[in-house]
């Protein structure tokens, strides 16, 4: 095969980069100096109008996100060399300046190194290269991804995967020789198998449509920056379909896709989004032996003493974690339900809580969705999950059942059923319900301990409900209104009474009544005595996409 004109060059060492003196006394020949002129291709430094145009925007390029992540030389790069199934349009030397990787940037590396040991640090990283034809998905970074989603598998390593770009590349003509329509690929199925087998963590800055979001929406966790539009299907698919035109930002953006739930978490730009996505991570990796927390005493007072009143239960977890611990989890999705993950003591935990705040605590679908799949990645990657609650039951009525209500908050039934990780479950006030069993995996005795602190208050339905319900007729009887509300308050107050925490635990029907400022106490020894963790697979061993 005739060498081209660059290659010549590199190969008489004409264009070889500058080495340092070590290197002098031990001059380079001419193999390993073609290879590391190829490599200079795909390096920043070498390509100042790409970085130029990423700045522009006010983003990082792949590469510079990817030594953020990584603990420095902690990266090794697979398939550095490959350009695009162009050869049959373009010239070899165009090809290798503009298209390297085949726009993706895949290798190996460590993350939190510094916290974890290395058999806990390693990861495989993934990145589409917006700056290499607009990071759509070529022939030859379909092959390198295959290799390498083959080697996460089979190593169990967890995947962080940024996804910048959009689909499949009608340009790549070299392909056509041996394909048609090219989608008898194993790219989407091989990357599917990965859930529940390892993390999946997908990040996002910029625009990501069509193969790019197949991908994405296959990861556990979504961050995403500020600028980021995600979708199925991006504005040239949508006008191809003869659906209209539309422009790239105008299709699925942060404040359509973090409300319905697509986004995990938002964050400002490409900085945050990698320092949040390795602290995502870092709850997998295990525990850390440096930790602090605030006064516990203060838990006591965090509920309030008129129990009508609401109160921010994320105060509440984040008392409970250790300092600067908690990570929100789709905030903006499901307001009536928390999720997160958080430490205690160093341990990674799942937090669930239902949010007083918000319909007072009833669960409605949304809020059951996001507290099934939550627990659903807990169980696949065996982080403990703490459930505080407080609610009245699932939200019922005419309204509601048009959302499905029946099928969408028995998903917490059937995956809390299915739950292997130990499961604390803690009463902060109400407990009312079918609601709180399924936030108590199911009933009381299914969690490996279920409390309460002493505003606990139990019942199967709210108690003015149940009075109104089971005194109708003595309250219709009396025809004074101030009369009839008098006896309604004083027949609740009975009501309170019979359903106090104290008696509750005093029947058995929970385990105990504990002073909030021991909640810790109380979690961290029921996760000594919980058994050793392990992979014990399940009939659902995957993290349901929705």
């Amino acid at each position: 095969m005739t060498k081209s004109k660059s290659q010549e060059e590199a190969a008489a060492g004409k264009s070889t980069p500058a080495v340092d003196s070590q290197t002098d006394k031990n001059p380079i020949r001419p193999e390993l100096a073609e290879v590391v002129y190829r490599h200079s291709f795909g390096l920043d430094e070498n390509r100042p109008d790409a970085v130029a145009k990423r700045q522009a925007k006010k983003q990082r390029t792949a590469r510079a996100n990817i030594e953020d992540l990584c603990d420095q030389d902690r990266f090794i790069e697979y398939g550095a060399l490959t350009i695009a199934a162009q050869r049959g349009r373009r010239a070899l030397d165009d090809l290798i300046e503009r298209t390297p990787g085949d726009g993706m940037i895949a290798g190996l590396g460590s993350v939190n190194g510094s916290l974890f040991e290395e058999d806990k640090a390693r990861s495989m990283i993934i990145a589409y290269d917006y700056t290499v034809l607009a990071g759509t998905q070529g022939f030859f970074n379909h092959k390198k991804i295959d290799r390498m989603l083959k080697l996460a598998y089979d190593e169990r390593l967890p995947l962080v995967f940024f996804a910048e770009g959009g689909g499949g590349r009608p340009g790549d003509v070299d392909a056509g020789g041996v394909q048609v329509a090219g989608l008898d690929l194993s790219t989407f199925a091989s990357f599917a198998s990965l859930s529940g087998r390892v993390p999946m963590v997908g990040l996002v800055s910029g625009y990501c449509f069509a193969g790019n979001a197949a991908l994405l929406g296959c990861c556990d966790v979504i961050i995403a920056a500020k600028n980021s539009s995600i979708g199925m299907g991006g504005p040239v698919m949508i006008e191809g379909g003869g659906l209209g035109v539309f422009k790239p930002e105008d299709v699925g953006p942060m404040d359509v896709q973090t409300k319905s739930g697509v986004v995990d978490i938002e964050v400002e730009d490409d900085e945050e989004m990698v320092a949040v996505g390795k602290k995502y991570l870092s709850y997998f990796q295990g525990p850390i032996s440096q930790w602090e927390a605030v006064d516990q005493t203060t838990l006591r007072q965090l509920v309030p003493e008129n129990r009508r009143r609401v109160y921010e239960v994320r105060t509440i977890i984040k008392t409970i974690a250790d300092t600067d611990s908690f990570l929100e989890i789709r905030a903006k999705f499901g307001q009536g339900a928390v999720t997160g993950l958080l430490r205690i003591e160093g341990r990674p935990f799942g937090v669930i809580a239902t949010n007083c705040k918000h319909t007072g605590g009833a669960i409605e679908a949304d809020d059951a969705d996001k507290i099934a799949r939550f627990m659903q990645l807990c169980n696949a990657h065996g982080l403990p999950i703490l459930s505080l609650c407080d609610t009245p039951g699932f939200m019922v009525g005419p309204d509601i059942e048009k959302q499905a209500q029946v099928r969408h908050v028995c998903r917490m039934f059937v995956v809390g059923a299915h739950v292997t990780v130990p499961y604390f479950t803690i009463i902060l006030r109400r407990a009312y319900g079918l609601g709180v069993m399924a936030m108590a995996k199911g009933g009381f005795h299914e969690s490996l301990f279920t409390t309460a602190w002493p505003t606990g208050e139990f019942g199967g339905m709210g108690l003015e409900g149940a009075v109104r319900a089971g005194y109708r007729k003595e309250l219709e009887a009396v025809k004074d209104p101030q009369e009839r509300e008098t006896l309604f308050n004083e027949l609740v107050a009975r009501s309170y009474e019979r359903g106090k925490a104290i008696n509750a635990a005093a029947h058995l029907e929970i385990d105990a009544v504990i002073d909030p400022a021991d909640t810790r106490k109380w979690i961290m020894q029921g996760l000594r005595s919980a058994p050793p963790a392990s992979h014990r697979e399940t009939a659902h061993n995957y993290v349901d996409p929705w």
